[in-house]
This record gives structure tokens, sequence and C-alpha cells, in this order.
């Protein structure tokens, strides 16, 4: 029996990049080999495909570059202070913060942290703990306390500063919020403090210009309190000064002669006017000279 295959009359002829439908003798199907070529057919436009394949908006995105995982950014509820002298570990991050904003030796800033104990001068960080186990805090400020001579009950504050890449974000309102609770729960009832150039940012927590006081380099509870203020005072007492005797007859020891006449009158003193056009002195001048001749305020406040 012969095959026959003929086009269907009913389908026109199609574009020659299409395929042609045939149809078949049902009652004799040999198989036909498949064409390796078939598979390699791509639809010509003429005959689009039904159920054409479109990427989905997700498909579309690129993959993210891959970051490197880094410390994770500080947060303000996350915040805790401690002594230096409790986290040892933590020394010499704390000398690099202070050294930032104040270079100086390594060895001389990790000598002056060390000397931190509970009796004062007390070196505090404020630190942003981390949840991931194994990592340690980040020093994220400092500032150190210490006693005043001659106020039992005040203390003068320090050394204050905060990482320079987290400034402006509420740390450093954190940690004088941190230092007064410290010291109001030991006891103390007032803060100094000098500035040069933060007078609006502490004047807006509190502090009102003062004068100054005097810090306790160290303090011992061997030695009583009464003692410890006196040995500062003694220190700058002055034997005084003796100079030549006068007596109605002139100057003990002087040739003996006729007596010198009195000194001629000191000329009164001009009145001084400010030149014109000048404003009167503003209030937040100060009078005060640090060592090397900056102006610097003395500030205060009570807990």
């Amino acid at each position: 029996m012969e095959l026959i295959l003929r086009p269907s009359p009913v389908q026109p002829l199609p574009y020659p990049a299409c395929l042609p439908e045939w149809t078949v003798d049902p009652s004799h199907q040999p198989e036909l080999p498949s064409s390796p070529r078939l598979a390699e057919l791509t639809p010509s436009p003429a005959c689009p495909p039904e159920m054409p394949l479109r990427p989905g908006a997700a498909e579309m995105l690129p993959e993210p570059a891959h970051q490197p995982e880094g410390p994770p950014s500080p947060s303000l509820a996350e915040l805790t202070l401690e002594p230096v002298h409790q986290r040892p570990e933590l020394l010499e991050a704390c000398a690099d913060l202070i050294n930032e904003q104040w270079p100086r030796s390594r060895a001389s800033r990790l000598h002056s942290l060390g000397q931190s104990s509970d009796a004062f001068p007390l070196c505090l960080m404020l630190l942003s703990t981390c949840s991931t186990p194994g990592v340690a805090p980040t020093v994220v400020g400092h500032a150190r306390l210490s006693r005043v001579l001659g106020q039992p009950q005040s203390l003068l504050v320090e050394t204050v500063v905060v990482a320079r890449a987290l400034r402006g974000r509420g740390f450093g309102r954190r940690l004088m919020e941190g230092l007064e609770g410290f010291a109001k729960a030991r006891g103390f009832c007032r803060l100094h403090l000098t500035t040069h150039d933060q007078l609006y940012f502490y004047a807006h927590l509190g502090y009102q210009l003062s004068e100054p006081v005097q810090g306790l380099v160290f303090t011992s509870r061997r030695l009583p309190a009464a003692l410890l203020g006196a040995l500062p005072r003694a220190s700058h007492l002055q034997p005084p000064f003796k100079g030549p005797s006068l007596t109605p007859q002139g100057v003990i020891g002087a040739p003996k002669g006729p007596p010198l006449p009195p000194p001629p009158p000191l000329p009164e003193p001009l009145p001084i006017q400010p030149p014109a056009g000048t404003s009167p002195q503003s209030l937040l001048e100060t009078r005060y000279r640090d060592l090397r001749g900056s102006p610097i305020f003395w500030m205060e406040k009570v807990l």
C-alpha cells in the first residue's frame, strides 16, 4: 500500500519560513524519523509563538553587588557608661579616641588613663554594646571626673570628647546625661567644666557661667579631706616680702642726709570712653584664659 502525503486544502500556504501542516492517512502511520534540524529552527516574525516568554519584574533587577559586612552603626538605645579601669581591654581604643581630638604621645595617654580609679580621678567611657557574641563594644565617648578643692560635693568634668564620625547625632548629650546620673548616684550635687567653643551646647543642657575651681590631681582614702585641702593651698603661699624699714629719720641702712621730699601726687585718671559705634561688652565674653592664652569659659550645673 502506498502512503500519500498531501497538503491540507483548507489551510493556506504559510510563509516559507513556517512549516506547513500535513495530513496523514489514519489507516497507515509508519514511524517517521525526526529531523535534528527541527530543534534548531527559530520562529520568524511572521509566525510569533502562542505563549511568548517574558521575564518578570523581579527577574529584570540586577543582583546586588556583595558588600562586606562591617560593624553595626552605634545606636542611642544601646549605650552604657563604664569606668576605664573596669574595662582594660578597651584602654587602647579609648586612648586613640582622645588622641583623635587632642594628639599626644600614646604612651603618655595610656599612662594617664591607667590612673583612673574609684577614688578619683575617674575616667568614664560611653560604650555602644553589640548583640553579636564575641564582638567588643565600640568606644563612642570619654570624660574624666575629678574632685574639686574645697567643695566635697562637686566634681570637675574634663576631657569630654565624642568620636569624630559620630558627632551631631546626640551622643554628646547622652554622655553628659550619663555623667550627671553617675555623679548624682554617688552623692555629688554639682558639676564644673570648662569650654572654649561649646558654650551654647552646655548652656542648652542647663550649665551656667561660673567662677574657676581647682581640681585635685589625686586623692587618697588614707588622707583626710581637710589635709588634702590644706596641701594645695600651702604650695601657693609665698613668704612675706621684707623691704627696707622706714623710720621718721629715713630708711635704715641708708646714708644719712636730709630727708627725702614727698612723692608728687598721682595724676587723675582720664575718663575712658568707648569708641563711637562700638556696642557694650557682651555677657559671653570672659576674662579667663588657659595656659595658651585662649579665652576659656567656666560653667557649672546644680544636679
